[in-house]
C-alpha cells in the first residue's frame, strides 16, 4: 500500500475534467454515472492562496458528508467512519502545507461504497510514512495515520506540470 501508481483499485484514477481556472469556492457535485452505471459525485475546493486551509478543507468535507448522508451519524460505527474521513483530510492537507509548497485543490469523490480524497499540490517530494514509526516521537505521524485508516492511498504525478495528487480511499459506512 502507498506505492506510487497511477490507477487505484477502485478504478477512479485522477479526475480528468479539472477546470482550467478553478474558483475559490466549491464546485457543485457532478452526480453523473461513470460509464458502468455506478453513481459518482465529486466536490472540489480550490485551496491555493486560501487562509485557514486545514479547517476550510475539513468544513468543506464535513458538508459533503452531510449532503451524502454520512452525517449526522446514526451509529458509533458511522460516526467513526466520518471522523476518519475528516482526520485523513486534515493529514493530507497538512502534509501538502508542510512538505509540498501548499495544496492547490481538494477533491472529495463518493463512488459506490468508496470515498476518495485527493489533494493536488506543486511539490516534487514523495510522501511516505516515517519508518520505523515511533508513537512517542513528535511529528511525522500524518502519512502513518493515512496508511492505517485508509483502504489504500498513493500518489499520481502530474505529467503536464510540476506537482502531484496524493489520494486516499476510505470505505463508506455499512
Amino acid at each position: 500500500m502507498g506505492a506510487t501508481r497511477q490507477q487505484p483499485p477502485s478504478g477512479l484514477g485522477p479526475e480528468p475534467d479539472r477546470p482550467a481556472s478553478p474558483s475559490a469556492r466549491p464546485v457543485a457535485p457532478d452526480g453523473a454515472p461513470d460509464g458502468r452505471g455506478a453513481h459518482r459525485e465529486t466536490r472540489r475546493l480550490t485551496l491555493n492562496g486560501a487562509s485557514g486551509i486545514v479547517p476550510l478543507a475539513r468544513d468543506f468535507t464535513r458538508q459533503a458528508l452531510y449532503d451524502w448522508g454520512w452525517l449526522p451519524a446514526a451509529s458509533a460505527d458511522r460516526r467513526a467512519a466520518a471522523e476518519d474521513v475528516l482526520l485523513v483530510v486534515s493529514e493530507l492537507v497538512t502534509n501538502a502545507c508542510l512538505h509540498a509548497e501548499g495544496p492547490e485543490e481538494l477533491r472529495v469523490t463518493l463512488h459506490d461504497k468508496v470515498l476518495r480524497l485527493e489533494v493536488e499540490d506543486r511539490g516534487a517530494g514523495e510522501p511516505a510514512p516515517r519508518t520505523p514509526h515511533r508513537a512517542g516521537r513528535p511529528g511525522g505521524h500524518g502519512m502513518f495515520i493515512v496508511q492505517r485508516l485508509c483502504l489504500d492511498w498513493g500518489v499520481a504525478r502530474n505529467a503536464e506540470a510540476p506537482g502531484k495528487t496524493v489520494w486516499a480511499e476510505l470505505a463508506a459506512p455499512a
